[in-house]
């Protein structure tokens, strides 16, 4: 059995449907499982949103030292400020960094509604992701799944969820890389591999970048699957039956790899199987690349 066909094994022995694209950071090996297939980002999408913020920083056109109130009427719900029950007065560099560790979406709104949505649809021109689409950010995605099944709120959405089947989920908004938004594994391998080659913008953004996703709170995908003496650095992006992750692994000898793990199909609220496969297959690309 050769690497792909073990990457679609692994990924059918949990009951998913995967896309993976795994390429060497500084050549041009690369291992492919549906690499070109249109995939829903979730919260991935915050390492675009996140690049563009610390370029912003870099070129002197946000104060990332610049206080915040996150107040009631801003809070979505989830980690972080996401999930305070007060105001929070706060930077914008703290904010960027909770939207990358803790996957805050109330950070990763108010960064976008500060640094613009244009401007990250434009950064992803500028760096050639010709098949990325950003419509808008958590905010606008949360409360789309909410008029898809009728709901006012949050509350009224946590009454109802418990009662939708696969066949309702599987039509909601978010799901659909046609209405959400979206990529595919090798833009976002070409992502990453422009930040850990400092193209993706100025060398102190990148860097930024790098640091932010290597301080990510969740390691029981990507990071789970490598050696101790593998540097990881990562960012995650669920939703409903959605599991992503992508990343950099840096080898002992400074072989860097860009990984792009995208699966679809896991329902369930825990699925410790599926992101367990998500990084057996990274482990199992990166060591291909490494041996060959």
């Amino acid at each position: 059995m050769d690497c792909t066909d073990a990457i679609v094994a692994d990924f059918s022995a949990v009951g998913v449907r995967g896309c993976v694209h795994v390429r060497e950071v500084d050549g041009e090996a690369q291992v492919m499982v549906g690499a070109d297939e249109p995939v829903v980002l979730a919260s991935v999408v915050k390492v675009l949103l996140v690049t563009e913020f610390a370029r912003q920083v870099a070129a002197g056109q946000c104060d990332p030292a610049e206080r915040v109130r996150v107040r009631a009427v801003d809070r979505l719900g989830g980690a972080g400020t996401a999930g305070c029950l007060d105001d929070v007065d706060i930077s914008w560099r703290d904010l960027a960094a909770f939207a990358m560790s803790l996957s805050d979406n109330t950070a990763a709104d108010m960064l976008l509604h500060r640094i613009g949505v244009d401007t990250v649809r434009d950064l992803a021109v500028q760096l050639g992701l010709t098949a990325t689409r950003i419509v808008g950010g958590p905010r606008q995605l949360i409360e789309s799944m909410y008029a898809d099944v009728g709901a006012v709120d949050a509350a009224r959405f946590a009454e109802v969820f418990p009662a939708l089947g696969p066949e309702r989920l599987a039509r909601l908004a978010v799901l659909d890389p046609m209405r959400t938004n979206a990529s595919t594994p090798r833009d976002m391998t070409r992502l990453l591999s422009l930040i850990w080659r400092d193209e993706a913008g100025p060398a102190a953004a990148c860097r930024r970048v790098r640091e932010l996703m290597a301080r990510q709170a969740c390691g029981h995908r990507l990071a789970a699957a490598f050696d101790a003496d593998v540097v990881v650095a990562a960012k995650s992006g669920s939703v409903i039956d959605v599991r992503n992750e992508v990343g950099v692994a840096v080898c002992p000898d400074g072989r860097r790899y860009a990984i792009a793990v995208f699966t679809c199909g896991g329902w369930g609220m825990r699925r410790p199987d599926v992101d367990a496969a998500i990084g057996r297959v990274a482990r199992r690309a990166v060591d291909f690349l490494y041996s060959g």
